[in-house]
């Protein structure tokens, strides 16, 4: 007899999502986590239309519609000319925006609907090892605890235990500047409406609104400092915002240095071993689809384990492996070009710009780019 149906590796967006979905449906799942809390700063901020067209049936939407901020617009700038206007309102949703919300505010509003579903994360909780057979997977814990569980699933991060003690491979790279990250308070020229991104001639600066009046500063910086400082912050809005003095950096919340890594899981799936999320892929940050497709793993996954439990048949899994993770190559390719195309040598930007002047021209160029920043390209 196994402990449960699944066995969840990480209380995470995607794992949080995907242990609701399944006691949703009926099924027994179990998380474990080896932080003894959650994180409560994060670096994913925006939830796009596509997932929260897909948490509606969780009822988790409402609540996070409730407690972010809605952004209807997203521009690509230099300083303030508007190269690219982006307007999401058109969209065929009931969500024409992208909802900033902070990652940590995105999985208690998750681990709330678990608990009311009845279910709960345990932690801290460390996976040693596994193994499965026929019938199912055994994990045997730190704390010497074994829990034997029909299906286990690595959502346990970028460097993610599960997946390596799978064998399964983790393909890609990283890309070579290190990222400031930064939230912070601002006054002067701060749109609360609108997420910006700005292409100068020093780099690329994200400048994106969050609750509470938050903004987050992202940008890439070839001698980012471990923890930025507010004099730091302020520099790369004066050159490379709307200029020296538009918008001043009245307090420094907290704020990180990050690399880009660009890798894909080989496989999905080894036997009734699973991986979502970063766990199965990770990527730049740009167009900020990483914490929305591993929100949408779970959901799926859950869809899959599902059938696989009710019908003994493991067609759904690898249904679900094949088409995660050609959204995951998708996703990839996406995010990849955005960063190399915001990160070119300076001689080349301004050649960019012009261009991108050019492209915003075409109303289906900026509809395109609409239905992928939104993920309802993927639908």
């Amino acid at each position: 007899m196994n402990d449960t149906d699944v066995l969840v590796i990480g209380a995470g967006p995607t794992g949080l999502t995907l242990a609701a979905s399944l006691i949703d449906r009926g099924l027994r799942a179990v998380v474990v986590d080896k932080q003894a809390e959650g994180a409560n700063t994060s670096r994913a901020a925006a939830v796009n239309a596509r997932t929260l067209e897909a948490l509606e049936h969780l009822d988790v939407s409402r609540r996070m519609v409730k407690a972010g901020l809605i952004a209807p617009r997203f521009t690509i700038r230099q300083g303030r000319q508007i190269l690219i206007p982006v307007d999401f309102g058109g969209l065929p949703t009931d969500h024409p925006y992208t909802l900033m919300l902070s990652q940590a505010e995105t999985e208690r509003l998750l681990l709330e609907r678990l608990h009311e579903l009845g279910g709960a994360v345990i932690r801290p909780k460390v996976l040693s090892h596994f193994a499965q057979d026929a019938d199912g997977v055994t994990a045997t814990f730190a704390d010497g605890d074994n829990i034997r569980a029909g299906y286990l699933v690595g959502a346990d991060g970028m460097h993610s235990t599960v997946r390596g003690q799978a064998g399964i491979g983790f393909t890609g790279g990283e890309f070579g500047e290190s990222f400031t990250l930064a939230d912070v308070r601002l006054a002067g020229d701060a749109p609360r409406d609108e997420v910006v991104l700005f292409y100068a001639r020093d780099g690329l600066t994200v400048l994106a609104p969050l609750p509470g009046n938050i903004f987050r500063v992202v940008a890439p910086t070839a001698e980012a400092p471990q923890v930025p400082s507010l004099e730091f912050v302020q520099s790369l809005l004066d050159s490379r915002g709307f200029g020296p003095g538009a918008t001043v950096v009245t307090e420094l919340l907290w704020g990180t240095r990050f690399r880009i890594h660009h890798r894909v899981a080989d496989s999905y799936r080894s036997g009734r071993v699973l991986l979502a999320g970063d766990a199965a892929h990770v990527h730049s940050p740009a167009g900020g689809q990483g914490m929305n497709l591993g929100i949408i793993d779970g959901i799926c996954l859950a869809t899959a384990v599902s059938e696989a439990v009710t019908r003994g048949s493991g067609t759904a899994l690898d249904r679900y492996c094949s088409v995660q993770r050609d959204r995951a190559e998708q996703v990839l390719r996406l995010t990849g070009r955005l960063t190399r195309v915001s990160t070119l040598p300076r001689p080349l930007r301004p050649v960019r710009n012009a261009g991108m002047r050019l492209a915003a021209r075409l109303p289906a160029v900026r509809r395109q780019l609409a239905l992928q920043l939104s993920g309802l390209s993927s639908r």
